[in-house]
């Protein structure tokens, strides 16, 4: 994959092939270390430790964020904690990805879908860049099985939510694919302050929950 690197980034920036054909042509690349490595090729960085690092160190001012947020917000992240078990580090990571979209003002809903079959392709085939949450019950904050959806396929199945989210965001840096309109201002927020990646200067909202998480 090292040695072929530089002509799959060339087909995928410059023809941007269908999913499917990127399966089939490079299928290593659907795998987790390969994610990881994909994305150091591209950006220089550790994927894996940057991103679960920053949300270990920012998940106790987030949990203290969501438990003050009033309003419409603040019933939907009340409802968040809630769901929330244990203070297993699974557990917490996945409430503070659940819950950054919600205080960000994104629309989750379309992006983290539920089903009770991961084989029923129909729940799954009009999403183009998700992750499914796959339920026989009532749905939970850190699912028994999840599955990464990208242009209506399954291409992964990690083993939780969390390392799912991780996996997501390194497939679209290494399929040249565009953040979901949906979860936009989550996926920025990860770039730019999880991760230190692209530009300096932030979007309000993004700036606004940066401050508050620097001076708690």
């Amino acid at each position: 994959m090292d040695m072929t690197f530089a002509l799959r980034r060339k087909e995928v920036v410059n023809e941007k092939p269908h999913i499917s054909q990127m399966i089939l042509r490079w299928p290593a690349l659907f795998t987790e270390s390969q994610v990881y490595y994909e994305f150091n090729r591209v950006v220089g960085k550790n994927l894996r430790e940057s991103f679960f690092d920053a949300l270990d160190r920012y998940s106790p001012n987030l949990m203290d964020i969501f438990r003050k947020k009033k309003g419409l917000a603040g019933q939907l992240l009340a409802e968040l904690l809630r769901k929330t078990k244990t203070t297993e580090p699974t557990d917490v990571r996945s409430l503070c990805l659940r819950g950054l979209p919600v205080i960000l003002g994104d629309d989750p809903s379309t992006f983290f879908k539920t089903c009770s079959d991961i084989t029923d392709e129909d729940s799954f085939q009009q999403i183009p860049v998700g992750i499914l949450c796959v339920d026989a019950e009532t749905p939970q904050l850190n699912p028994s099985q999840v599955a990464i959806i990208l242009e209506g396929n399954s291409v992964m199945e990690p083993d939780n939510l969390p390392q799912a989210f991780c996996l997501t965001f390194g497939l679209i840096y290494g399929l040249h694919l565009d953040y979901p309109k949906c979860m936009r201002n989550t996926f920025n927020f990860i770039q730019q302050v999880f991760l230190n990646l692209g530009k300096v200067e932030l979007a309000p909202k993004i700036q606004s929950l940066k401050n508050l998480l620097t001076i708690m």
